[in-house]
């Protein structure tokens, strides 16, 4: 037995849905409202590289290595110090709350060991819970804070030339180290997938 295409049963078909949208408001509204939800969320509201995210800076010293390093981080656009100041308890506190996305530490030796060309180390703890929003800052740190150092001054090029190739930044992912990923996508899909089910259910 062959089915064959039936006009008739088509129009049938389209008469009978619009009858039905006709007489359930919701469900039209549904259909509409839905698709338009969806292409502002992923076309306009998700980022995948966010800039101008909340950060902490624990640095005792606070000097001039300190200043240009920090101002060159904020030039990325990724960095927002909104807690120059913080203390390292702090800080702990305010990544813990999620009211910061990372915490710089610059340790209170960091300009002596630039000047007597030794290896400067910058600590940065960073929430990877979205590993996309900590991965575009990240990869930027080094390179920003080795140009800082070289532009600081020009009568301490030689020094800052020897800590810029030895310049060591620690990362510490935090709440998800791996960087899993499905972490943040499959709850999303889900979201999309029950969100879909309650459109296409008064349908059948």
């Amino acid at each position: 037995m062959t089915m064959s295409f039936s006009r008739s049963r088509l129009r049938s078909i389209l008469r009978k849905e619009a009858i039905q949208m006709r007489r359930d408001r919701v469900t039209f509204a549904m259909m509409l409202g839905i698709p338009l939800m969806l292409l502002i969320l992923f076309g306009f509201a998700i980022n995948t590289d966010p800039k101008r995210l909340s950060a902490a800076l624990v640095s005792p010293a606070q000097d001039r290595y300190t200043r240009a390093i920090v101002t060159a981080l904020e030039l990325t656009g990724y960095y927002r110090f909104t807690y120059p100041n913080a203390t390292a308890s702090e800080a702990e506190r305010l990544i813990a709350r999620g009211e910061v996305y990372f915490v710089v530490t610059i340790p209170s030796d960091f300009g002596s060991r630039v000047e007597r060309g030794d290896t400067p180390r910058i600590l940065i703890e960073a929430d990877a819970t979205d590993p996309a929003v900590a991965s575009g800052a990240i990869s930027t740190l080094r390179t920003v804070a080795a140009q800082a150092l070289l532009h600081e001054r020009d009568a301490e090029n030689q020094a800052a030339e020897a800590a810029r190739g030895s310049l060591q930044v620690i990362v510490h992912r935090r709440y998800n180290p791996e960087g899993i990923t499905q972490y943040n996508i499959v709850p999303g899909l889900l979201g999309v997938s029950e969100t879909l089910c309650m459109r296409l259910s008064p349908c059948v």
